[in-house]
């Protein structure tokens, strides 16, 4: 018990009291700060971590020196110390949370082959999975889209949906929110999460988390510490491991000033992302504080939070102030929850927003909010922040650029020409295919939606229209969005766009798309066209909107709808019409642009107590007729019916209570690839569509699935052997590996070369895996950017890669790595690859020390065919001694499985 006398830190439990009398106890940190006076200047995040660590020291897992090592944290020391962190809960969208439930059923069925309790493997803490990645746009711009695109959801996930029913009766503490309710990160902030927790012993405690979505940052803008892992890791921590980590680093961000009038959340964290990206804080804190944090409304900061993987932080953490308070009571929280939140934050002396000078920071960045202009980023990555003013002129530079100068290497001449589509639509370069209001960012903030329905109205009475080619679509993050629209007024006017309500789920930003006009498709590749998809989304790396679309640009909702409409993006909205209205006039954007006067009067509609709480009641009590008529097995242990959707997953193969002799390195292997930077967890596990005459379609085919039913590589998580096939199988991959076109343009696509002779991926590494030989990636700088994607590690190892070198890495994805027993290496400062000279034609070998020490060193052999050798010396990326026993045991699913056996 942490409050028994045998704790050492029993003198800082504490007792306090809320508003209304009622009394609870605490781990009180100002008591800590006795003993510690430093903790009294750290970052707010920092002490919700030190917290839990103090709360939960029982002298094994969690010791007396990892408080006093967190409580003696100091700004620029180096880090070397690991902590455990122990959350209060996980969360899982549907993409990761299938293959992690298929993780824990093989773990049963392991025990049960030992003779041993199949409920040994239970979690812990609180499961919540919510279902919102596996909803496709196949129909829009209709009343009925919404129904259609349901029924089509369940037909085509209906294998998955009978596993998490088995899932729901196996596991005491695994939830899910069913199909239809929102995207994770808003139902989170809506509905799960609880500001504070009481336990069975009477203690309260922060909020906390882990989430198997990169973007479970987003519950940061609450005040609670949380961010994303990799399904491995997240079962770890469901299952009693602490989530260790490095003392972070933490970033001050210091906001000043106000947003000016026109300026969106939007336009604000696409700047930040840009700051912050180059400012590289990867694997660090931010926190951001200041008066101009303190006058951002909690959408807002949640916007700017849920962008933290794409600025690269662990966190992008914002405190609890008196808006947290009105947030938690305006969404439907009860009065006792709210009273109880506001006394625990106050009585550990973490209550308000920071200024300068409060806290000691790694560093501190400062905006003035009053410098953000209205912007878009793109075309190929989030942090590549484009100001409207510049989007038509860039565009237009791009096109002409090299692809190695994120160009499109297109003849300057070609963008002005005209291509016919078979249906008769004229197609250009430049045009809006897709325009989507779409995603976690933005789909929480009532003023950003406020102000694309208010736009949609001035656009519809101006006589402004949609041409009908463009797939536009709604997908709000949860039912409540649609409710306070048509509370406005506003729903109407959107539908009139074609912005019809399609889905309440991730969509396209996931890659959910659908599919355009086979007529569009035809034309595009014919030409080689630089067609544009604008989606309010956080994501647009290569191929992840949609195959076909090479310029996908992240924007505002009202300025998605705004783009819809003018229908290029090479028009230039700051100085050109928007489109023609009535009696043939020319409608500027500034005419249809809502002012905050606009916006502030309707958002009376956004935070209803009672619409939330209705709302939530129903994930129990009617969870709808579909979901209804699902129907999942029963039993302690899975039975793994023959299924395309769902396998038993390999990774318990020829288990042993004790983990066999380490080969420390890797011997004679072979490249595999050699790749460039910024190789993101889409282009090593896409998870959008795919063709029948790819490995994975092959492979469908040969098992009578037909194409209309091959869904996605995200919904195929739970089925190994597609996933496998469908690693390094992005289409805008680039293995440059494969000689370079007279043209200089690269191959795409999953290929490499094996004996002189190209051939996929999938195909080398069977061919690797026959013969004994283990393989090699090679990379440049933040390999394994973007989502927290389980299968771009568990691919990785299936394909019998044994290790990635690279010139850096970020945070998740090394981690997954090591998760799945592959070791991740660094070049030393300036060497890469390149500078060795490599072609893929050598042979590598690995030496590591017999004690692995983190972070230590590796001596990497190049054999070249001519026999010379070259001896190069890398940095180990197993940062802690944990992940040391975590590779030792062939990943942390081995290692944790072994220890609740041998429990």
């Amino acid at each position: 018990m942490p409050n028994s006398p045998a704790h050492a830190y029993s003198d800082t439990l504490a007792s306090f009291k809320t508003a209304s009398g009622a009394a609870g106890q605490l781990f009180s940190l100002p008591r800590l700060a006795r003993r510690f006076p430093n903790v009294a200047r750290l970052p707010v995040s920092l002490r919700i971590v030190l917290e839990s660590v103090l709360r939960n020291c029982d002298g094994q897992k969690v010791t007396p020196e990892h408080v006093a090592q967190l409580a003696g944290w100091q700004p620029t020391a180096p880090r070397v110390d690991e902590i455990p962190f122990v959350v209060a809960r996980v969360v899982l969208q549907d993409f990761t949370g299938v293959p992690l439930l298929a993780d824990l059923a093989a773990m049963r069925n392991v025990a049960a082959s030992l003779g041993k309790n199949p409920k040994t493997i239970e979690p812990l803490v609180p499961v919540d999975l919510v279902v919102d990645h596996s909803v496709m746009i196949d129909h829009y711009g209709t009343k009925d889209a919404l129904d259609l695109n349901m029924k089509l959801e369940f037909s085509r996930n209906r294998e998955r949906y009978e596993f998490m029913k088995w899932g729901m009766q196996a596991f005491d503490t695994f939830g899910v929110v069913p199909p239809g309710f929102g995207i994770v990160h808003q139902v989170n902030l809506e509905y799960l999460a609880r500001g504070v927790h009481r336990g069975k012993d009477g203690v309260y405690y922060p909020d906390s988390l882990v989430g198997t979505d990169s973007h479970t940052t987003m519950i940061n803008g609450v005040g609670v510490v949380g961010w994303g892992v990799g399904g491995i890791e997240a079962e770890a921590g469901m299952l009693g491991q602490p989530v260790y980590f490095l003392t972070p680093d933490v970033v001050g961000f210091e906001l000043t000033g106000r947003l000016r009038e026109g300026v969106t959340a939007t336009d604000l964290v696409l700047t930040v992302t840009e700051i912050l990206r180059k400012y590289k804080v990867v694997g660090k804190f931010v926190e951001f504080f200041g008066e101009g944090t303190e006058s951002l409304s909690v959408p807002d900061r949640a916007t700017i939070a849920n962008m933290a993987p794409e600025y690269g932080a662990t966190m992008g953490f914002f405190p609890v102030d008196g808006k947290t308070v009105d947030y938690f009571r305006g969404t439907g929280r009860t009065a006792a929850e709210i009273e109880a939140f506001e006394a625990y934050w106050r009585a550990q002396g973490l209550f308000g927003v920071p200024r300068t000078g409060d806290i000691d920071y790694s560093a501190v960045v400062s905006l003035d909010l009053g410098t953000v202009s209205p912007s878009l980023a793109g075309p190929k990555r989030p942090q590549d922040r484009i100001e409207i003013t510049h989007l038509s002129a860039k565009f237009t530079e791009l096109f002409s650029k090299p692809v190695a100068e994120n160009g499109f290497n297109q003849p300057a001449p070609k963008l002005a020409q005209t291509f016919k589509a078979d249906n008769g639509i004229d197609v250009k370069n430049g045009d809006v295919l897709i325009a989507a209001i779409t995603s976690c960012t933005n789909t929480s903030n009532p003023g950003v939606l406020l102000a694309a329905g208010l736009l949609a109205k001035k656009a519809v009475e101006a006589g402004l229209s949609v041409k009908p080619h463009i797939k536009t679509s709604l997908a709000p993050g949860s039912r409540i969005v649609t409710e306070y629209l048509q509370k406005a007024g506003l729903l109407p006017y959107l539908e009139k766009l074609g912005f019809n309500l399609a889905a309440y789920g991730c969509t396209t930003c996931i890659g959910n798309a659908g599919d355009l006009a086979p007529e569009f498709n035809k034309v595009i590749q014919e030409h080689d066209l630089v067609c544009a998809a604008v989606l309010s989304g956080n994501r647009n790396f290569e191929a992840r909107i949609h195959p076909n679309l090479k310029a996908n640009f992240l924007a505002s909702p009202p300025l998605v709808v705004a783009y819809a409409i003018a229908g290029n993006v090479t028009r230039d909205l700051m100085t050109e019409p928007v489109g023609v209205g009535k009696q043939g006039r020319p409608v500027y954007l500034g005419d249809i642009w809502p002012s905050s006067d606009e916006i502030y009067q309707l958002m009376k509609y956004a935070l209803d107590p009672d619409a939330f709480r209705d709302n939530y009641a129903q994930v129990a009590k009617k969870p709808g007729k579909l979901w209804d008529q699902i129907k999942g097995v029963t039993g302690q242990v899975y039975t793994w019916p023959a299924s395309t959707y769902i396998a038993q997953p390999p990774f318990f193969e020829s288990f042993t209570m004790t983990p066999p002799p380490l080969k420390a390195g890797v011997q004679r292997a072979r490249i595999m690839a050699l790749f460039g930077d910024s190789i993101t967890t889409d282009h090593i596990s896409p998870a959008g569509s795919f063709k029948e005459t790819t490995p994975a379609g092959k492979y469908l085919v040969a098992h009578g699935v037909q194409k209309a039913d091959f869904n996605s590589y995200g919904a195929r998580r739970g089925n190994h052997d597609v996933m496998m096939r469908g690693t390094f199988a992005n289409v805008r991959v680039k293995n440059l590996m494969l000689p370079a076109r007279p043209d200089g343009s690269r191959v795409e696509g999953g290929f490499t070369l094996k004996d002189g002779e190209q051939t996929t991926i999938f195909d080398a590494a069977m061919a690797y895996i026959a013969e004994g030989t283990p393989s090699i990636i090679f990379a440049g700088e933040e390999y394994g950017t973007g989502s927290s994607r389980d299968w771009a590690a568990k691919g990785t190892q299936l394909l019998g890669i044994k290790a990635v070198v690279a010139r850096s890495f970020e945070r998740i994805h090394r981690s997954n790595l090591i998760g799945m027993g592959v070791l991740p290496l660094q070049f030393k400062p300036g060497v890469s690859w390149e500078s060795l000279g490599l072609t893929g034609d050598e042979t590598i070998d690995i030496a590591l020390a017999d004690d692995i020490r983190p972070q230590g060193d590796a001596t990497m052999t190049i054999t070249r065919p001519d026999g010379s050798t070259r001896a190069v010396t890398l940095t180990l990326r197993i940062d802690t001694a944990i992940e040391v026993a975590y590779y030792r045991h062939g990943g942390i699913l081995p290692f944790v499985l072994r220890q609740l056996l041998a429990a």
